[in-house]
């Protein structure tokens, strides 16, 4: 099951989030069923990336109504879309240890540990992704884009570095390493013969 989208089945969601959880399954039924049913090819099917993007779109919508007080899709800034990537922090399955943790910067550590759990890095940034496309394939306009918001790009690096320095885990990206190549041969010189037998 997709990270992000685990705490759907989590008991300790509270009812308006069971609604909202509802409603976004059922819109995404409907929508598949109707797709299917008028295409009936495989070509007409949506990828798993347009999927997973649908479901996270129609999250974030239900997140919106179920605000207090409700946003508009207008309204949302990328201090809500901060605040929404916090929240499902608490649905989180990946162990980030804390600085005073024995384990901290241990990828893996030999025995359980009290530290919370979070959601990866890595999911939260896939998620921003699909987020910050949907914006602008349902109207959104790329300079009022709340998922492309500086605050947002900072803080997804700022857990990127906190929890590689707590799981011990590096995320700089590997040099590839260019295959040798084979040295030239020295250019022909015209007017200079190769032959031993100069006068």
């Amino acid at each position: 099951m997709d990270p992000i989208h685990g705490f759907m089945s989590t008991s300790n969601i509270s009812h308006n989030t069971n609604l909202m959880i509802a409603a976004a399954a059922a819109t995404t039924t409907t929508t598949s069923s109707s797709s299917s049913s008028s295409g009936g090819s495989a070509t007409n099917q949506l990828s798993r990336y347009e999927n997973q993007k649908r479901r996270d779109w129609n999250t974030f919508g239900q997140y919106l109504r179920n605000h207090r007080p409700p946003l508009s899709l207008s309204r949302c800034s990328g201090a809500h879309v901060l605040e929404f990537l916090r929240y499902l922090d608490q649905f989180g399955k990946t162990k980030v240890h804390m600085q005073i943790c024995p384990f901290f910067g241990h990828p893996n550590p030999p025995a359980p540990c009290t530290c919370p759990l979070r959601q990866a890095w890595g999911s939260l940034d896939a998620l921003i992704g699909r987020l910050r496309a949907a914006f602008e394939e349902n109207g959104g306009s790329p300079e009022t884009n709340p998922f492309g918001a500086r605050a947002v790009r900072l803080y997804l690096r700022e857990v990127r570095d906190s929890q590689a320095k707590a799981r011990g885990i590096s995320y700089e990206k590997k040099k590839r390493k260019r295959p040798p190549q084979a040295p030239l041969p020295p250019p022909h010189q015209p007017g200079i013969s190769n032959s031993p037998n100069l006068q």
